[in-house]
């Protein structure tokens, strides 16, 4: 047995030896957190790919959409974004004229085939002629503008003209040849009132969206100033013209002029009655690499404007909405009258009427040959 000494000896020796390992251990504790660090700095450069979701969460992620319409009251609800805008899209809404300056400024048509526009209000013309040419635009079966011929026909008040078969011969003002109006007013003529529009020396004031060649035999005259057709037809330098906005001058009084036929409230209704449509004027448009790259978006535009149109057709439901005295009773008139809604969108309800424009389109070398509907819509709207 070891004696006191010798024991605690033993154990100062122990107790230094504790002692001198000691920093050893200290040293690996202070190491620890270094390569904690570390991994946390290594784990940072890969954080982004995690991160993704949150930004879209802030709505980095939605398709942004700009769009170019007319301000119509079937188009308020864009304006004052009361319309139901899918959470997947960013929408920025322009108010763009054709014919006349709106707050986002003019020539919306020209514009949305210069690419301004990813979706816009557009002509049905020169949609068709655009499409027959391979312009990367689709169409969604959305008509916001409607227009009879019939009231676009303007004559001097004085003159003895009361029927598209008394223009025979005349000299006729026009947009452009291919404004929609235009087409429509032609087609017409021929079609339905049996007087071919290659008879009329036709009157030009607008340059044309899409180049053509004009048909053999056909007289066209270019003379610019569509603002001066009311003076040019009261000074008789033209017999007529076919607008789809009348002259300022005319429709505020400065100059006079009648529309050809005398009653055209009841030409317009025999007219529904015979080919059972109210007649397109303008189409929605969607650039077609949009569609392409988000198939889903094409639907998503149709339902928009479906829900504006809705949205629009409550406004009526207050008898004073309108300026008009009796606007709630011309707006139940024209239910009764016809029928059914002359404004409803779709392909399928709208593809005879789509059919006669393509047919007047071709008749009147617009566009090479006929070609099926289907081929001008998005395929994802074409069950509508």
């Amino acid at each position: 047995m070891a004696s006191k000494p010798a024991r605690k000896t033993a154990k100062k020796s122990a107790a230094k030896k504790a002692r001198k390992k000691a920093p050893a251990r200290k040293t690996v504790k202070k190491k620890a957190p270094a390569r904690k660090a570390a991994r946390k700095k290594a784990a940072a450069k890969k954080a982004p790919a995690r991160r993704a979701p949150a930004k879209k969460a802030t709505g980095r992620g939605k398709l942004k959409l700009t769009i170019g319409i007319e301000r119509y009251d079937r188009h308020f609800p864009f304006f004052d974004s009361t319309v139901k805008v899918p959470n997947t899209i960013d929408l920025k809404v322009l108010q763009v004229g054709q014919s006349v300056t709106l707050r986002d400024g003019t020539d919306r048509h020209g514009r949305m085939l210069k690419g301004d526009f990813d979706v816009a209000e557009f002509s049905m013309s020169t949609f068709l002629m655009a499409k027959g040419r391979g312009m990367p635009i689709a169409g969604i079966p959305i008509f916001p503008r409607r227009l009879f011929s019939q009231s676009q026909m303007w004559v001097h008040p004085e003159s003895n003209l009361w029927h598209p078969k008394d223009l025979v011969g005349k000299k006729v003002a026009l947009s452009s040849f291919q404004t929609t109006l235009s087409l429509l007013a032609k087609g017409d003529m021929k079609f339905y009132y049996d007087v071919p529009w290659e008879s009329i020396h036709w009157v030009l004031t607008t340059e044309e969206k899409v180049k053509f060649k004009t048909k053999p035999g056909v007289k066209l005259e270019f003379i610019g100033d569509r603002a001066d057709l009311g003076r040019a037809l009261e000074a008789r330098e033209i017999d007529a013209f076919f607008l789809p906005h009348p002259p300022h001058s005319v429709v505020s009084g400065k100059t006079a002029a009648r529309r050809l036929f005398a009653d055209c409230k009841a030409e317009e209704l025999d007219y529904y009655e015979s080919v059972g449509d109210y007649p397109i004027m303008h189409v929605v448009a969607i650039r077609q690499e949009v569609v392409d790259r988000n198939p889903w978006v094409a639907r998503a535009v149709y339902d928009m404007f479906n829900d504006a149109k809705r949205l629009a057709e409550e406004y009526y439901e207050d008898p004073n909405w309108s300026r008009l005295a009796w606007g709630r009773h011309d707006y139940e008139d024209e239910r009764r009258l016809f029928v059914r809604d002359p404004w409803e969108n779709g392909f399928k309800r709208n593809r005879k009427n789509i059919e006669r424009f393509i047919k007047y389109s071709h008749d009147q070398g617009l566009i090479d040959a006929p070609y099926e509907p289907e081929t001008l819509f998005a395929k994802q709207t074409l069950d509508t």
